[in-house]
């Protein structure tokens, strides 16, 4: 076990966990911040996605020790109120079925808008394609990101 103190949605918190303790537990089970969800475990659904250094990396695979003084956003972070143009495009354009995917699909979207504000179709696609959606709601994603990019 180690201490690990990390920057987490702007505020610094501790945590005493193995190193080698994927951050997906290390948010859902000790900082109990739940929005992150767990789907593969092996880096390629796209359901734990979170921001590091505002970069989309899956947190099933990024290790509590690789962190370091690294910024981390999390679906819980990306807005206080959930008024992020991406969080209010999904309500507009209905985006979510079953919903379990979204927070992973919102925070990879929000990266690519952040490196991109005014992504093509085919730019959407590319950035989005490792982001599985069991309920195949696709299109309605697409739009969502279009009608954000605009806001």
């Amino acid at each position: 076990m180690a201490i690990f103190n990390l920057n987490i949605n702007g505020k610094i918190r501790e945590v005493d966990v193995d190193p080698s303790t994927p951050m997906l537990w290390v948010l859902r089970d000790h900082l109990r911040l739940l929005g992150t969800k767990y789907g593969c475990g092996v880096s390629v659904c796209g359901a734990c996605t979170i921001h590091l250094e505002g970069q989309a990396v899956r947190s099933c695979q990024l290790l509590v020790s690789q962190v370091g003084d690294k910024t981390i956003t999390t679906i819980e972070g990306l807005s206080e109120n959930g008024d992020h143009p991406l969080q209010i495009a999904w309500l507009d354009h209905d985006v979510a079925q079953c919903g379990y995917c979204q927070p992973g699909q919102i925070m990879q979207a929000a990266s690519l808008l952040k490196q991109n504000p005014d992504p093509s179709d085919l730019e959407i696609e590319e950035a989005m394609y490792g982001n599985l959606c069991r309920c195949g709601t696709y299109t309605r994603i697409k739009a969502a990101i279009k009608t954000a990019a605009k806001s």
